[in-house]
């Protein structure tokens, strides 16, 4: 709201609601936009951007301004200095959020930030013969506001704004290509490599004789018509190829400590004793059970 009503004071007056005391301005007046008064004031640049900075406070009027270049020209007033100050510390900002976005990209993607000269990009016979079209129908519009002509301002402002849209397509597209074109020009990252799964372990006789047994007996099933029961055998059969070989852990005589050695020696010992003492009872048995036979019958 407080922006359009700045525009109907820009073009129509403060008192353009037919005020019945009307306030008579100067251009030195501590409410007057000097930087408006200069050529440009920085409310009016960025509109809809992150940087707007909103209506201005100050009056803005033309005819004010033509007071001031009036008085400029006879060298009484100058408000040139205050304008650059302004527009350089625009820029110093300006720079510092343009190194900041690219240091965020530089963190997320080293490939991503890509100097653009925009000027280059953007400075072709087309668009410069935009801007000059632009920049005719701008002192067209001022001079039709300072003479009262609302209508012919109305449709010199409409031609602005189709420039400006004209113009703005044809540097997005620039500056759109121009981009690809950097980009493409990048070295691509290779694509990792992916390790090659090994081929699995060929089962053992033990496995492989199972899987024999499976494949023959689905064969059979089949060959009944017993279509469940085969696919079932062909599963089983599929199961065991994938399961990996049991690898038997190669016996090194040299891995084995003095403990095992006595256990081994133990067992060995043991089993001797054993074998020994059932072939004596063998023997007993055969010597005497006769002679004790033969006893019992007498």
């Amino acid at each position: 709201m407080d922006a359009f009503r700045k525009q109907l004071d820009v073009l129509m007056g403060a008192n353009r609601n037919g005020d019945v005391e009307e306030v008579s301005r100067n251009y030195y007046d501590r409410d007057v936009c000097r930087l408006f008064l200069a050529g440009l004031c920085p409310h009016d640049l960025f509109q809809l951007t992150k940087m707007d900075l909103g209506p201005c406070s100050k009056i803005h009027s033309l005819q004010l301004r033509k007071d001031y270049e009036e008085a400029k020209a006879k060298g009484t007033e100058n408000f040139d200095r205050e304008l650059e100050d302004m527009i350089e510390r625009l820029i110093v900002e300006c720079d510092r959020k343009i190194q900041r976005a690219l240091k965020r990209l530089a963190d997320d993607d080293a490939n991503a930030a890509i100097a653009i000269s925009v000027s280059e990009v953007t400075l072709t016979d087309d668009i410069l013969q935009l801007s000059k079209q632009i920049k005719e129908k701008m002192a067209e519009v001022d001079a039709f506001d300072f003479e009262g002509r609302t209508d012919d301002k109305i449709k010199a402002q409409e031609v602005v704004e189709e420039l400006r849209a004209k113009r703005a397509d044809m540097q997005a597209t620039l500056l759109l290509d121009a981009f690809n074109k950097d980009r493409a020009s990048l070295t691509q990252p290779a694509p990792p490599q992916v390790a090659a799964v090994p081929p699995p372990a060929p089962p053992d006789a033990r496995t492989q004789e199972i899987i024999n047994e499976k494949l023959k007996k689905a064969e059979e099933l089949g060959e009944q018509g017993m279509v469940d029961e085969a696919q079932k055998a062909l599963e089983e059969a599929e199961a065991l190829k994938k399961l990996a070989p049991r690898s038997e852990p190669p016996s090194d005589p040299s891995k084995y400590t003095a403990a095992d050695v006595r256990i081994v020696s133990f067992h060995t010992t043991n089993n001797y004793f054993e074998s020994s003492c059932h072939c004596l009872t063998a023997l007993v048995c055969i010597v005497f059970l006769p002679i004790f036979s033969h006893s019992i019958i007498r």
